[in-house]
């Protein structure tokens, strides 16, 4: 990703990392991290959290995480500082430290049955949190609001049309505002505790069983529709091409493993109404996403981004959104599979 300032002595020292050996992350598009390796064998975690989210995100990590943990479930744990903070304010920069958890995190899935494997570990995690009551302290609301993200591309599209790109982008954010026209029409659906983010990078799979994990990156845990999560999941798991492939699609078979293993831990957690409105939540995401891309194609103010391999933020941008316009008409295109393999998932319950 984009390169990022590495953390000052004065960062290490008062988290207690000077001597640690530090490795960058190179997945993930909003957090900056490291892996953190201590002279006495013990690995964490450091990041600096994007200023997207408030320090107080990490009092409502806290508490999710010790919930988690009391139902048996892994989850990596904020490390408090020396002086006994969750975190640490520093020249406008939020830094935190976090248990490291090994495993394999992957970009996109290989087989069908680590879609299975990622279905079933997101069901329970959700069964873990469905009893969480306490109030968040940063609750972060309408973060699927895809009307707004439309908008915010329709704006862009009349702002930015000195952008040097711009004739290259507009075209993909026209396509995208179309495919949003016909989107139907979700229905109305109770909140519920969910990840925010249950992309596959997010997954952390074991090295030799390669059974899910845990998942990380708790910073948009929130309440929401749970077919919202679910359209977020899926649009990433069976993207077998990944979200910088031009020739991007919905895979079957990995939605089909995807529905079983769901289905299977999740059992009666979803009602009916839930179960149908799947499809659709699939794509109403792909084009949210697309759109977020498309703008910020134009913006470059918001998504990370790999140097090494674009010339600018722009143009990875750029293929990020190609990318998932090509996943939405894939989506088109198999509507009616994709609605009898979740509708015959759910049936078998």
């Amino acid at each position: 990703m984009s390169v990022s300032k590495q953390p000052s002595q004065t960062v290490l020292k008062e988290l207690g990392l000077t001597q640690a050996k530090l490795t960058r992350f190179e997945s993930g598009i909003i957090n900056d991290s490291w892996r953190a390796d201590k002279p006495n064998q013990e690995t964490l975690v450091l990041q600096r959290v994007n200023p997207i989210f408030p320090a107080t995100i990490n009092n409502d990590i806290y508490a999710v995480t010790q919930h988690l943990q009391k139902k048996g479930m892994l989850t990596p744990r904020l490390v408090r500082t020396p002086k006994g903070e969750l975190w640490l304010e520093e020249n406008n920069n939020l830094w935190r430290v976090l248990t490291f958890i090994p495993g394999i995190t992957r970009d996109v899935l290989e087989k069908p049955s680590q879609a299975e494997e990622a279905g079933a570990f997101l069901a329970r995690f959700h069964i873990a949190l469905s009893d969480f009551k306490l109030p968040f302290s940063s609750p972060r609301i309408g973060v699927h609001d895809t009307q707004k993200h439309l908008d915010a591309l329709k704006i862009a599209l009349i702002q930015h049309k000195a952008h040097p790109r711009y004739s290259d982008i507009e075209p993909l954010g026209r396509k995208i505002l179309e495919i949003a026209s016909a989107l139907p029409k979700l229905p109305a659906c109770a909140n519920r505790m969910v990840h925010g983010d249950p992309k596959i990078s997010n997954f952390i799979f074991d090295a030799v069983t390669d059974q899910a994990m845990c998942l990380i990156d708790l910073d948009t845990i929130t309440t929401m529709p749970i077919i919202l999560e679910l359209g977020d999941a899926i649009r990433s798991w069976c993207n077998i091409k990944g979200e910088e492939n031009p020739n991007a699609f919905l895979s079957m078979p990995f939605l089909q493993s995807s529905m079983t293993g769901y289905a299977r831990e999740a059992k009666d957690f979803l009602i009916e109404k839930e179960w149908r409105a799947l499809p659709a939540a699939i794509l109403t995401i792909t084009v949210e996403l697309a759109a977020r891309f498309a703008a910020d194609a134009l913006m470059e103010n918001y998504f990370s981004w790999d140097p090494s391999r674009y010339a600018t933020a722009s143009e990875h941008n750029q293929l990020r959104a190609q990318s998932q316009i090509r996943l939405a008409q894939s989506i088109q295109t198999q509507w009616n599979s994709i609605q009898n393999v979740i509708w015959s998932s759910a049936t078998l319950i």
